[in-house]
């Protein structure tokens, strides 16, 4: 049978998030900046579909290409491992300074990915200056203030938006996720994740990968937002609610939801942090 039990799609995402928070920065790096050019890529081509088309549910069926990518070859999205690596942690298997290596040097790729392939995009966009980038162009200035200066423009409610956004967000996306684990062959591994993630797109909800491309992006090509606009206003925000929305909404529901027994490797680790206080002294 090629299904595999919820239960055991847990146990197995913990294993994940072990070898996750445990891979070495070098290699953490590497792959973050390939899933943030990735999907910088697709979420182009997304874009593209829905101007083309004129129907925002042509880029919603065809974004989850790029996060499809992203799990089959092994590359890394911070957000995913939101979920991951914290449920590793829960179980005693890594420190949670682990989790936070792991994050800051996915963070560090992903930037160094989607930053690139903004440049590269938006020189092709335009002819490197020759000419304006048309309605392509104008949908991604309009998305960069959209989601920037028009939450600032709302003030607090703007936050308390961007923040709920991106905990549906992840909470979407950490199920295609773990929904990915649950076939063994490849085709039901595509079609069990792109179910959510086609969700979350369609929905608008705030992705902190997909904004590191979007907002400079839109940048690039001309929007009224600065720097200060992009980080105060979404990208901390984003992150932040897409870290609620992977552990608490995902990860730690559905570890405590099916609980799976504790192995050898478990016990060999020592007491999990919930129930010794601290953090286990094992090495990341």
């Amino acid at each position: 049978m090629t299904t595999v039990k919820p239960a055991d799609v847990v146990t197995d995402a913990v294993a994940a998030g072990q070898a996750k928070a445990t891979a070495s920065s070098g290699a953490l790096v590497l792959r973050g900046v390939l899933g943030g050019a990735v999907l910088a890529a697709t979420t182009s081509f997304a874009v593209s579909a829905t101007v083309s088309s004129g129907s925002p549910v042509v880029g919603a069926v065809l974004f989850p290409a790029g996060i499809t990518i992203v799990i089959l070859m092994g590359m890394e999205l911070v957000t995913g491992g939101f979920a991951l690596t914290p449920m590793a942690a829960v179980r005693g298997l890594v420190p949670w300074s682990a989790v936070g290596r792991y994050s800051l040097m996915v963070v560090v790729g992903h930037i160094m990915g989607a930053a690139a392939f903004a440049l590269l995009y938006a020189g092709a966009l335009t002819g490197f200056g020759s000419h304006d980038a048309g309605a392509l162009g104008q949908k991604f200035v309009d998305t960069a203030q959209a989601k920037t200066t028009a939450y600032a423009a709302m003030g607090g409610a703007g936050m308390a938006t961007v923040l709920v956004k991106a905990v549906l967000c992840n909470w979407l996306v950490c199920l295609g996720v773990f929904m990915g684990m649950i076939s063994k062959d490849t085709i039901g591994k595509i079609a069990a994740i792109w179910l959510p993630i086609m969700a979350f797109y369609g929905l608008g909800f705030e992705h902190a990968v997909v904004n590191f491309f979007m907002i400079p992006m839109g940048m690039l090509l001309g929007a009224d937002v600065s720097f200060g606009d992009w980080w105060l206003w979404n990208q901390i925000p984003v992150l932040v609610g897409n870290f609620v929305g992977g552990f608490v909404f995902t990860g730690l529901a559905l570890l405590h939801a099916h609980r799976p027994a504790r192995s050898h490797q478990d016990d060999a680790a020592g007491p999990s942090p919930t129930s010794a206080g601290s953090s286990p002294g094992t090495a990341s």
